[in-house]
């Protein structure tokens, strides 16, 4: 009797479930992670300035106009750069403002009165500018001092000196013309030029802004400096326990800041031959509040390089943009104090719609 055995059963393996995430692994939603980025907020509000005084201002829309908005953003975006830079490492500066006509002043006084050519000028006053740099990094970092208290101080100093020694070597509270010394007509083509694009003349400041815009980015996402920055900006003690050189970190965003100071200078000196000594305060309000604006937080640890060119183009379109829609333009400064508020909230509101679960 024959008898037939079963193949014993295979048990199938059981396939696999949802896959669970405890919300740190999630892929958050691609709105979610633009709004999380700090120049978002501030692209949307120029898009919005801009579009507002396109349709109530009808010279804004020719091209000599943009230019000329271009321009004024450029002067201010120049220093907000640094500045912004600064900032995301925990600190700001309030002589940057009058930093820039000490080194327009140290530029034009020397070649002038030591009959030396224009571009000994422009080097010792950049010496100076980076000097002033690094004293106020030195000065916040040995005593420990905010950089309020240390660089309000520097305002004060820069603002007498200004004006105390322009009057004792000229006689006079502005410098004196230096449009007919040797090399000034190079060093105008470098700092003041203008060029023509499609028939409208466009100021160089405009393309360095933009240069040192994408050079500031790429320093910022992709050099060891650029997380230096953001370290000491979050918590300076925990970043020099991890090895990140806090001191040098500080002075050299200072001194930054001053270069950009010398930058903005040479400009002026070059646009205009001469330099009023007065002249400045009040500026630095206007670099900060454009990097505010731009997305960069007073706390420190956040920000990036282009929320500030953003910021600066919203300050150079309202400021043209005022004029040409033939407003009254005493009413500017409320008009920015207006979408400086405006933008801080959008900023707070973007950050917590972006962190919120």
């Amino acid at each position: 009797m024959s008898m037939t055995h079963a193949e014993p059963a295979v048990a199938t393996p059981p396939g696999p479930g949802p896959r669970e995430t405890d919300g740190r692994t999630a892929r958050r939603p691609l709105v979610l992670r633009l709004l999380a980025r700090p120049e978002v907020g501030v692209f949307l509000g120029a898009v919005a300035v801009y579009v507002f005084f396109l349709i109530t201002a009808a010279p804004v829309r020719d091209g000599s106009s943009m230019a000329n908005i271009l321009y004024q953003s450029s002067t201010i975006g120049i220093m907000a750069l640094p500045v912004a830079l600064l900032m995301i490492g925990g600190e700001f500066d309030l002589s940057s403002g009058v930093a820039v006509i000490s080194s327009a002043l140290t530029a034009a006084m020397l070649s002038y009165q030591l009959t030396l050519n224009v571009w000994m000028g422009v080097i010792l006053a950049l010496v100076f500018s980076l000097a002033v740099g690094f004293f106020n990094g030195w000065m916040l970092v040995k005593t420990g001092l905010p950089s309020f208290l240390v660089t309000l101080g520097t305002f004060l100093i820069l603002q007498g000196v200004n004006l105390a020694v322009t009057k004792l070597v000229t006689g006079n509270v502005a410098t004196d013309d230096i449009s007919d010394m040797d090399g000034f007509s190079q060093a105008k083509q470098i700092f003041a030029s203008s060029f023509e694009v499609g028939g409208v003349q466009v100021k160089i400041t405009i393309v360095w802004w933009l240069v040192f815009a994408a050079l500031a980015t790429w320093v910022l996402l992709r050099t060891k400096y650029g997380n230096w920055i953001f370290a000491v900006g979050g918590n300076k003690e925990s970043a020099r326990a991890v090895g990140v050189p806090v001191t040098f970190t500080k002075i050299s965003l200072f001194m930054l800041v001053g270069f950009g100071a010398w930058f903005v200078g040479m400009h002026q000196l070059f646009s205009f031959n001469t330099v009023q000594s007065g002249e400045g305060v009040g500026q630095e309000l206007i670099y900060i509040a454009a990097a505010v604006i731009g997305g960069c937080l007073l706390t420190g640890g956040y920000g990036s390089a282009i929320g500030p060119v953003f910021g600066a183009f919203m300050f150079g379109m309202v400021q043209q943009g005022i004029v040409y829609a033939g407003w009254n333009p005493d009413w500017f400064k409320a008009f920015l104090g207006v979408m400086l508020l405006g933008a801080v909230l959008i900023n707070l509101w973007v950050q917590r719609t972006a962190t919120r679960r």
